[in-house]
């Protein structure tokens, strides 16, 4: 596990880095988002490693800028719209004056996207 200070571009490349710096290279990295990602992605192809041949990526997010990389990333994708839409219905529920109300959990269901950054097959 590589730590990082930022979630952004330039933290990822500074991970991508450290990656290159490490004895025994893992086979995938997986990004706590798709910024990072394509920061790791960004230097991994600068020093001409193969992905997914080498290493594969992942992101989180599936932002806009995923699908356009030099090699588009696979990312998990989340239902944004629906998870604020129900954050918001839940935070007037529990302002509300209701003697009645019950809190609530709702768990909502990602999407893999899978993309040229992972070995076909591999899911």
């Amino acid at each position: 596990m590589l730590e990082n200070g930022a979630d952004d571009v330039a933290y990822g490349r500074d991970a991508g880095s450290r990656f290159l710096g490490m004895q025994s290279r893992p086979t995938a990295i997986f990004c706590s988002n798709d910024l990072l990602a394509l920061g790791v992605l960004q230097t991994l192809f600068a020093a001409g490693v193969r992905v997914p041949e080498e290493v594969a990526i992942v992101g989180y997010d599936d932002i806009e800028f995923a699908e356009a990389a030099a090699v588009p990333l696979t990312s998990v994708r989340q239902p944004a719209v629906t998870m604020g839409r129900t954050a918001a219905e839940l935070l007037i529920q529990e302002t509300g004056r209701d003697p009645g109300h019950e809190h609530r959990s709702v768990a909502f269901q990602p999407e893999l996207v899978v993309r040229r950054s992972t070995l076909p097959g591999q899911r």
